[in-house]
């Protein structure tokens, strides 16, 4: 049986991998729930940010033009 703490390490070390499935999965609930696809990305974002170094598939905001 895994404990928290192992699926904790594991998250951490698939990070990117975790958040592509959160994507996948909140692309496929928005299909599902037609009408509620700004709390489902809500949803994904605050599980992102909860996972490993955060969200790895957010876009660097690029600095503005000198």
């Amino acid at each position: 049986m895994v404990d928290f703490n192992q699926a904790k390490q594991f998250v951490d070390q698939h990070d990117e991998q975790v958040d592509q499935a959160l994507d996948k999965g909140g692309e496929a609930a928005k299909g599902r729930f037609a009408g509620h696809e700004e709390q489902i990305d809500q949803g994904v974002d605050r599980a992102q940010q909860a996972t490993g170094q955060g969200d790895t598939t957010q876009q660097q905001e690029q600095p503005p033009p000198a």
